[in-house]
């Protein structure tokens, strides 16, 4: 039984390639650029992109189960050369945000792709990454232990990347997930200041939490670049998950004096933030890997753990 993982080099895909070798399967990783790819040679890396669909070809043949990174743009036509080539079975990365219903352009597409092919299918929708703060707090972290944060005081529940793997390859390898939409969060809701000590406590030296307006964020994030750059105006609140404009950031835009001033008590413009008339609380207890898996979710003092050599300096 051949399996094949698109987005093997993504920071859940990896994890499923790991975890589908020390299975026995036989596991084909689709990349873009193989040679650089770094698996065993277990392995077989196949050059694809999913944005080319007649790439693939070659990696689909004799392929039965495959795990899909999301590409919107070409869901439609992979699952159907999927089909063709005799996949029976899709597991999807999806995203939490459809459960929540704020996602319909992204994952949407995608999972209606593969429910609508007759395969065999099962999303996991991931909510927040913890991995997300190693790319936007890791620089400053290395450089200057500190974090520069406008809400610290903003909570959810950051998810391990390895719960999402471990879903992910039970769903591959196992019957009874079939028809099933798995949404994972962390087992704790803990606020920015909290997981900046957690991650204080995993590299055992003190980081200071400094308030700054979110315009300052936004630039700082910026002058980042990479996954900090790309998602600054969503993670602030200046753009939806759409890529649309905010109120914020429309008030910002009339407005470009009013700023936020970290010596007072509340932020000025809070009644725009789209997190500030959400309770997480109220929803009850939030689902996590545990419910695939039987085992509890990892914590992120754990992630803290695992990740702690990459928050410190070279």
């Amino acid at each position: 039984m051949a399996i094949l993982v698109t987005g093997a080099t993504g920071n859940v895909g990896r994890n499923v390639v790991r975890q589908l070798v020390g299975s026995g399967a036989e596991v084909r990783a689709l990349t873009r650029s193989p040679h650089t790819a770094g698996f065993p040679e277990a392995v077989r890396v196949v050059a694809g992109d999913l944005l080319q669909p007649e790439s693939l070809a070659d990696a689909l043949k004799g392929v039965d189960r495959m795990y899909l990174f999301p590409v919107a743009e070409t869901a439609r036509e992979v699952v159907a050369l999927a089909r063709q080539a005799g996949v029976r079975r899709i597991v999807v990365l999806s995203s939490g945000a459809v459960t929540t219903g704020f996602d319909n352009d992204f994952h949407v597409p995608v999972e209606r792709a593969v429910e609508e092919s007759g395969l065999e299918w099962t999303h996991v929708r991931p909510g927040e990454f913890a991995l997300n703060k190693l790319a936007l707090w890791g620089p400053s972290i290395r450089a200057e232990g500190v974090v520069r944060d406008p809400n610290p005081e903003v909570a959810w529940y950051p998810v391990h990347e390895q719960d999402i793997a471990d879903v992910a390859t039970l769903a591959l390898l196992e019957d009874g997930h079939c028809g099933r939409a798995y949404t994972l969060n962390g087992p704790e809701m803990l606020s920015h200041r909290r997981q900046v000590e957690l991650i204080a406590e995993a590299i055992g030296r003190p980081i200071r939490c400094e308030v700054v307006s979110r315009e300052e964020a936004r630039e700082n994030y910026r002058r980042q670049g990479g996954f900090a750059a790309a998602n600054a105006d969503f993670l602030l609140g200046f753009e939806d998950y759409s890529g649309g404009q905010t109120d914020l950031q429309a008030l910002q835009e009339s407005d470009p004096a009013k700023e936020f001033d970290p010596t007072k008590e509340s932020d000025p413009t809070t009644e725009f933030d789209p997190t500030a008339e959400f309770d997480p609380t109220a929803a009850g207890p939030m689902p996590t890997a545990e419910e695939a898996t039987g085992a509890p979710a990892r914590t992120f003092a754990q992630w803290a753990h695992d990740h702690a050599r990459e928050f410190l300096p070279d």
